[in-house]
């Protein structure tokens, strides 16, 4: 069974109170079993000859003041505390004339135990145990050296309770201490996973536009005497993948840099653009195209619109593949199919070059997207085809709710 939490309330009540209160009722109760109640014939214990006199009170008004007074130091000084709890509990314990320190008068001590074990280090528990137990021992030893009579069995329940209460506490400070450390883990891995996250985002988005600009570039170079025009041409399509390369870097440091998210964007900050998904397929195969490979995109099944996160990965699946063929593959075409299915979406990107994407790429282009498919749960899979070239086809697990939603296409 599970403990029932304390109520707020309760929870802002200081330790010291409720040992305050825990020596108030022992007090109480004191004196109830020294009294006949209604129903009983007598009291249930005798009252010591001093229990009533001037100094029988002089010695319970000292030993509630020293108990007191711990209650207060037990959040400072939980050292001192216990040890003025333990004091008042001897005095009192002398104006009972009995042979061993009662539970009732330990009742105190026992519950700054477990509020010494739960919220200080293991060494101040455990410190504050043997100094409790030491007094038990003290008291005893003490009596026999008198020739006085002692509560053995007594003396042994109270020292049990003792360790009771510091095995309570002690449990409940490891507890807490195992939360903090699954917290801080779970906040550890947050933040490894948040990085790596940006890390296949920088890496889908810069690798895919140097990737064009390169081959741009190539392409220039070779013709610049000889076509001056279509060298032109090649290096205006540079200058606008780098300048879209830019500004993505930029909307992603501007969103890393944004401390509120649910914030509306300042005078003069720039607007962050929606994230890319599958609906900009058209506009990445127009831009590889120009670029001198050609890709020739095939929609099968019912278009829908799809979570952010699936269509997010999907598209840079797609854009990761095609910047594969473009850096490794030495081929002019690529083709890529987009099926719709009723509970996945399926990418599959092929070529017909000389299938080393999976040995050429050394950088983390195949590790990311391995990483997004098992971040949803799909199916990914790349290699060389029997028939020549490489592919790459992932199936991406669709919520229900979405696969009821068609977009016709």
């Amino acid at each position: 069974m599970h403990a029932m939490p304390l109520p707020p309330r309760l929870k802002l009540v200081p330790p010291g109170a409720w040992v305050a209160l825990a020596w108030c009722a022992s007090t109480v109760f004191t004196f109830l079993a020294r009294v006949r109640l209604p129903g009983e014939e007598t009291a249930n214990v005798l009252a010591a000859v001093q229990f009533y006199r001037w100094d029988g009170l002089l010695i319970l008004t000292v030993a509630c003041a020293l108990a007191l007074l711990g209650s207060m130091w037990l959040h400072r000084r939980p050292l001192t505390a216990l040890g003025l709890l333990l004091t008042a509990a001897a005095f009192l314990t002398t104006n009972l004339a009995v042979g061993a320190i009662q539970l009732a008068q330990f009742l105190a001590v026992d519950l700054a135990l477990y509020f010494i074990a739960a919220g200080r280090p293991r060494r101040t528990g455990v410190a504050t145990l043997c100094v409790a137990l030491a007094v038990l021992v003290a008291w005893e030893s003490l009596r026999l050296l008198r020739g006085w009579g002692i509560g053995t069995l007594e003396e042994l329940t109270v020292a049990l309770t003792a360790v009771v209460a510091w095995l309570l506490g002690d449990a409940s400070h490891r507890t807490r201490a195992y939360g903090e450390t699954l917290r801080a883990q779970a906040a550890t891995q947050a933040v490894t996973d948040e990085r790596l996250r940006i890390a296949r985002e920088m890496h889908d988005m810069v690798a895919h536009s140097i990737g064009i600009i390169a081959l741009q570039a190539g392409a220039a170079a070779r013709v610049v005497h000889t076509q001056p025009d279509a060298a032109g041409e090649a290096m205006t399509a540079v200058e606008t993948a780098g300048r879209e390369t830019l500004a993505g870097l930029r909307r992603m440091l501007v969103a890393l840099r944004q401390a509120d998210q649910d914030r509306a964007p300042a005078l003069g900050d720039p607007q962050l653009h929606p994230a890319e998904g599958l609906a900009d397929l058209d506009r990445l195969a127009a831009a590889t195209t120009a670029a001198g490979v050609r890709v020739d995109v095939h929609w099968k099944g019912a278009r829908r619109q799809l979570p952010p996160d699936i269509d997010l990965s999907a598209f840079r699946i797609v854009q990761e593949s095609i910047t594969n063929v473009v850096r490794h593959a030495e081929t002019k075409a690529c083709r890529v199919t987009v099926d719709h299915l009723e509970e996945y979406v399926a990418v599959e990107v092929t070529d017909d070059g000389r299938g080393r994407g999976s040995t050429t790429d050394t950088g983390f282009g195949l590790v990311g997207m391995r990483e997004r498919v098992a971040l949803l749960h799909g199916e990914f899979t790349a290699g060389p085809r029997p028939e020549g070239g490489f592919r790459v086809t992932a199936r991406l697990p669709v919520p229900a709710t979405a696969a009821a939603t068609g977009v016709a296409a």
